[in-house]
This record gives C-alpha cells, structure tokens and sequence, in this order.
C-alpha cells in the first residue's frame, strides 16, 4: 500500500474511461514491454527538489523553530514543540473504537509472526584449521518511521513499519505523523492509538519533508522542548515532497525506499470472476487520483465483462470521483496479450506493487512471476488482505521498481557484519596468494603487512 498525496482535495466526478493497450501480434523485447505496458505520469526532481532543499535546510538551521513555522505554514496548526505528550496517546487508545482496536491487534499478532521468521541466522564458516569467517545480522540503533496524511487515515501504515523494526530488534524508535487541525495539532488519534498499542512512546506531530529532515539531521533541544535525536534509518510512505526529502537524504541515513503512488496489477485468463477483477482494481484506484489499475489479460470477453463491472461498481463507491479519475488516467487500462507467455512477460516488464493472479492453476503461473512487491493468489487472496491482516508488509516497491528491490522487511533494519577470524598458521597457509595479489595489483605494501608477521616468533 503505497500511499497517496498528503491533500484533502477531492476530485470532480468523472465516467470510467479504461483504456487499451493491444500487445497482441507485436513481439516485443524488454524494452518494449517496458515502454509499451500503462505508467503513471512521473513528477520530475524539479518539481519538488529546491521546495525540499529549502525545507532541510530550514531545519538544520532553525531547529523547531523552522517545524514550528512549517506546521502553520501547512498543516495551518500551532504548535511549539511536536513531541505527543504520553496523555494523548493513552487518550487515544483509551478511545479507540473496540472494532477497530480489535482489527489493529489481529493484524499486528499476523505481522509479528511473519515478521519474527524473517530475521536471517548468523553464519559460522570455517575455511580451514582455524579459518574462521562469521556473518552476523545486527539491528540499526534507531529508526524514524514516517506515517503520512492525505485522503485516509493510515494506522496500518504504523503497524507495518513498527513491527519489522521491533522484529529486527531496534531498540529506539520514533514516529513522525502530519500534526491535524481538527485533533488540536496532533496526528490523527487511531494513528496516536496505534503506535500506543505497539508501545511506541516517541511521536511526533511533524508532516512532510520537514519530519523526514528532522529524522535524519536531529533536533537540538529548546526552551520549548527536549531534543530529536537523529536517526540510522527513515521508513515510511508520502508524496512526492517526502519521497525527494528520503532521496536527498540517503547516504546521511539508510531509507527504505523513494514510493510512488499505489498500483495494482491483474493477470487473468477467461477463468476469472469480472466482478472480483474490477472491485480489486477499484480498491486500489480509491487511494489517490494518481493510482494505476492495470489487468493483464488474453481474454477480450473477460476484458469487456470487467469494463462493464467497473462502470457499475465504480458508480457505486463511496471515494466515485476519486475512482474515475485513477482508472481513467494513463496509468491505468486493460492490456491485452497473445496468450499466458507474453502476460508473464508483461508482468515481469511492468513489475508491479501487488500483482494478483486469478487464471487457472494460480500457484503454479504465480510461481513463475520473477518481478513484483507481493503476489496474491486465487480468488481469495485480494490486495485488501495484504493492506491489513496477510500478516506480509504492504509498504512495496512501485514504479517498476519491484525488479530489483524488496518490500519493507525485517532485513531493512538489519547491517550484515562480517567477522574474521584466522590464526598465525591459517593466515600462513594463504600469504603466499596475498602476495601474489598484492603485487598483481601493484599493492606491495598489502602483501608486506602479511609477511611481516612471520618475522616475528611469537
């Protein structure tokens, strides 16, 4: 579930118009597949870079003074120092709709279990007689999770960045959230009421590129409040502003990844149900204008059938605007394939966030997907579970992306330190090589630390 733009606006209804691309007849390479296959038009670095370079550096500079004037500025708020006093939080949990406090803490107990089996084992290698070579996974210090706003309320965006980090075995955790007018500047209270039940007492109402900034570089203690330390990692879905404050400040923290707006794509043969096919696509065209639906199908009938589900249902829904507009936008339409080959090959080109098969013996054309962020399964398994009660992790690789990175996991918290352990005649037994080596890439001195060893008795 990637999340949609930090905005309440909501746009003018609008007809579904879901549109064609035929893929038929065209042998394409990879390339092709690449180009040809729906996108959601990109916002260029432009767009938001120098808003985000003046924002980190208004922070850097002035501290929570600059995140004071920031919430004014957008979040229409004042506030003098962002820390949710410990009363709020309890408040909000206090508060919390039994429904729902029941739907968190399944979902929770889902996403721990899963969780807690990713961590991978230290490895022990010997080499030889006292050639030791050891891996072990050590948790970052301290993370900054980030839980946008926007057109819905995201608690389970808090469960899916908290429960990884506590998994991996983080032991300081911070949490960021936009500060809401409507709730006396603090973040939205399922979100406050969240974080209260997975024991996260360090939250801040602070929104933005401005939280992102905040996390990384830290905040200086003032007459108004204690101080923010800097954090290793920053997670967390947001609009494009957060997405460019995660890329300019990678490398002074490790981040999880640059989201962009949600998608959803369905491979489906004759075999499917129209009605399932077009109420995923609109479960995910709910999220933001900008979202992208794409079915990837050899079937002109099945195609036809969900065109006519999704005019019906998309009529009917609570967010029809909103709907419209996604699944008519160029991010979104039907592709039609030759036949089950070039659909996995679309899929595979097109990488999608959540892909959701629903043709004939699923598992089996599932298995083959090579590049996705989460594969659903059957008619049973829809991108909805996976947002909330899977117990998998609905913060994803989008924008094709999925080809080469992962989903947030435990591993996103995790440094793999290698250790090595050699005795005097472990190292004797390769010096030679080193030497060798060394010398091959004109680094004698490399070879001279090995020998000089040996010079001595002990």
């Amino acid at each position: 579930m990637t999340i949609s733009p930090e905005s309440s606006a909501t746009p003018t209804a609008a007809a579904v118009s879901f549109r064609t691309v035929d893929l038929r007849g065209r042998g394409l390479t990879l390339a092709g597949l690449r180009a040809a296959v729906p996108r959601a038009r990109q916002h260029t670095v432009a767009d938001a870079e120098q808003k985000v370079v003046d924002i980190i550096k208004a922070v850097r500079t002035d501290g929570f003074t600059a995140l004071s004037n920031l919430a004014l500025r957008f979040d229409g708020v004042q506030q003098l120092h962002p820390r949710v006093p410990a009363a709020s939080l309890a408040r909000a949990l206090t508060e919390l709709d039994p429904a729902v406090r029941g739907a968190l803490e399944e979902s929770i107990s889902r996403a721990r279990r899963f969780a807690d089996g990713q961590r991978p084992r230290d490895l022990d290698v010997e080499l030889g007689d006292g050639a030791l070579v050891s891996q072990n996974w050590v948790p970052v210090s301290r993370v900054g999770l980030y839980v946008p706003g926007g057109l819905a309320v995201y608690p389970s965006s808090v469960i899916m960045n908290v429960v990884p980090a506590l998994a991996a075995g983080v032991q300081s955790i911070a949490l960021a959230s936009p500060p809401q007018k409507d709730f006396g500047g603090l973040p939205h209270p399922t979100i406050l009421a969240a974080a209260a039940l997975l024991g996260i007492d360090e939250v801040y109402a602070i929104g933005g590129a401005q939280a992102i900034a905040a996390f990384a570089y830290g905040v200086e203690a003032n007459d108004s409040g204690p101080a923010l330390e800097p954090v290793d990692v920053v997670t967390g879905p947001g609009n494009i502003f957060v997405a460019t404050a995660k890329r300019l400040v990678k490398g002074v923290v490790g981040i999880d990844s640059e989201a962009g707006t949600t998608e959803i794509a369905i491979l489906a043969d004759a075999t499917a149900q129209p009605d399932l096919v077009a109420a995923d696509l609109i479960s995910q065209a709910e999220h933001d204008p900008q979202a992208a639906s794409v079915l990837i199908t050899d079937s002109e009938d099945l195609a036809a059938a969900v065109r006519t589900e999704l005019d019906r249902q998309a009529a009917g829904t609570k967010h029809s605007a909103r709907v419209c507009e996604a699944l008519s936008g160029p991010q979104s339409g039907v592709v039609l394939v030759e036949d089950l080959e070039q659909g996995i090959a679309a899929c595979d080109a097109y990488a999608a966030e959540h892909l959701e098969i629903m043709t004939a013996d699923a598992p089996a054309v599932a298995a083959r997907i090579r590049n996705a962020g989460a594969i659903f399964v059957g008619d049973y398994s829809p991108v909805s579970l996976g947002d909330y009660c899977a117990g998998s992790n609905h913060v994803l690789p989008t924008s094709g992306t999925a080809a080469f990175s992962s989903g947030l996991n435990v591993t996103t918290f995790l440094r793999a330190i290698q250790v090595i352990n050699y005795s005097r005649a472990a190292l004797q037994e390769v010096s030679g090589h080193i030497v060798s080596l060394s010398g091959a890439e004109d680094l004698p001195a490399h070879g001279e630390a090995v020998t000089a060893r040996f010079r001595h008795t002990r």
